[in-house]
C-alpha cells in the first residue's frame, strides 16, 4: 500500500472493523449497504451500474484498476454507488483503451473508496451475517460505527427515483418502436434494444396511458436499485399494460412484472452480485452462466398467472417467468451482461419474436 494514502477504516453496523487506506474522492465518512461482487473484470461497468444506488461495493477479485478506465465502459451518466472496497488497488493502468486511471475516474465522479482491506474476510463475514450497513473513511472508528448504525440500508426505500431519467429521450434506430422504462437502465441494454428498435426511454413514473400513446410495438422494463415493494406506482402501471402490448423485463423489471401479477418479493441474505451464476433454462435443460446484480427476488408461490422458465442452480431462486395469458416475460439476471458472459443474449431475439407474434 502507498504511504501517500491516508489511513482509513471500514466499520460495519455490527461493529466489525477493517483497516485500509483511502482512495478516490477522499471522504471522512461514506455509508451504505455493503455487498460483495465476484466479477474478475468489468469493475467500471459495475461501479456505474445504477442498480448499486445506496450500496458500497466490495470486489472479491484482489487486483482492481489494472486496465484503468474509459468512457466506453460507463453504464450510466454517473456512478450511484456509495463507495468501493478493494484489496489491492492499481492506479498505474496498462491498457491502450484507458483514458485515465481508476483513481482519477473515482475522483472525477465523486466516488470514495478504501484499499488494503482483507476482502476475503469481509466476504466471508457478509456471506455468514448477510449484507448490512457500513461506513468507511478517514473519520474515527466511533464516528464510522455511528454512521453505519444510522444507515438505513436499502429495504423499503424508493431508490429508483434517485436514478431514473428526468425526461424522455430516444435511442437507437431499429425497425420496431419500444418504450423502455428507466428504473436505472444500463447503457449496454440500450445498445441491444437499439439494434431492434427506436427506443423511447421514459421516467419510472410514466403512466401506462402515456406509454400506450407512443404506440409502441413493445415495452421494456429495465434493471434498477433497491426494494421493488418501494415502487408500487411502477408495478401498478405495468399491470395496466399487460395484454395491451408485449412486455420484457430484466432484474428489477422482472420483480416489478411479478408484482404486477400478484407475486411477492423478498430480500436475499447477501444478494447475487457477479458474472458467473449458473441458471437452468427449464424448457431445454440448458445451463447458462449469467451476470447478476440484485438483492431481492421473486417468491415462486405467488406466480399463479405465469410459469417459471429459469431457476438459479446455486439456491433455487426464480430467474425467469413467462405469462400464460398475455405476451410478457422477464428474467432476474442480466442477458446484456456488461460485464459478464453472453450466454443469454438470445433473450433480446425472444423479445423481437414476441413483438411480431412468433413467440
Amino acid at each position: 500500500m502507498s504511504s501517500a494514502r491516508p489511513d482509513a477504516l471500514l466499520v460495519l453496523a455490527d461493529g466489525s472493523v477493517f483497516e485500509g487506506e483511502a482512495i478516490g474522492a477522499l471522504a471522512a465518512v461514506s455509508s451504505g449497504e455493503v455487498v460483495f461482487n465476484t466479477v474478475l473484470s468489468g469493475y467500471q461497468e459495475v461501479i456505474t451500474d445504477p442498480s448499486y444506488a445506496g450500496q458500497i461495493i466490495s470486489f472479491t477479485y484482489p487486483h482492481i484498476g489494472n486496465y484503468g478506465a474509459t468512457a466506453l465502459d460507463e453504464e450510466s451518466r454517473r456512478p450511484f454507488c456509495r463507495g468501493v472496497v478493494v484489496r489491492d488497488f492499481n492506479d498505474r493502468p496498462s491498457s491502450w483503451r484507458a483514458s485515465e486511471s481508476l483513481d482519477e475516474f473515482l475522483v472525477r465522479t465523486g466516488v470514495a473508496g478504501i484499499t488494503g482491506v482483507d476482502t476475503r474476510r469481509l466476504t466471508r463475514h457478509i456471506r455468514d451475517a448477510g449484507a448490512m450497513p457500513g461506513a468507511f473513511g478517514t473519520a474515527s472508528e466511533a464516528e464510522l460505527l455511528a454512521a453505519a448504525k444510522a444507515e438505513p440500508g436499502t429495504d423499503g426505500l424508493d431508490l429508483v427515483a434517485e436514478v431514473t431519467c428526468a425526461a424522455p429521450y430516444s435511442f437507437g434506430s431499429g425497425p420496431f418502436r419500444v418504450v423502455a422504462y428507466d428504473f436505472g437502465i444500463k447503457a449496454t441494454m440500450l445498445r441491444h434494444l437499439g439494434e431492434l428498435a427506436t427506443v423511447d426511454v421514459v421516467p419510472a413514473s410514466t403512466t401506462a396511458v402515456e406509454v400506450l400513446a407512443r404506440k409502441p410495438d413493445g415495452v421494456f422494463l429495465s434493471n434498477g436499485p433497491g426494494d421493488p415493494a418501494a415502487v408500487p406506482y411502477a408495478s401498478g402501471e405495468i399491470e395496466a399494460l399487460l395484454g395491451q402490448v408485449p412486455v420484457f423485463g430484466i432484474c428489477l423489471g422482472h420483480q416489478l412484472l411479478a408484482a404486477a401479477l400478484g407475486a411477492r418479493t423478498f430480500k436475499l441474505p447477501f444478494g447475487h452480485h457477479g458474472g458467473n451464476h449458473p441458471v437452468r433454462h427449464l424448457a431445454t435443460g440448458r445451463v447458462e452462466i449469467t451476470s447478476q446484480n440484485h438483492n431481492f427476488a421473486v417468491e415462486a408461490d405467488g406466480l399463479d398467472a405465469a410459469d417459471v422458465t429459469h431457476v438459479n442452480l446455486n439456491d433455487g431462486v426464480v430467474e425467469g417467468i413467462r405469462c400464460r395469458e398475455v405476451p410478457a416475460f422477464s428474467v432476474q439476471y442480466h442477458p446484456e451482461a456488461g460485464p459478464g458472459p453472453h450466454d443469454a443474449r438470445y433473450l433480446f431475439e425472444e423479445f423481437r419474436k414476441l413483438m411480431v407474434g412468433e413467440a
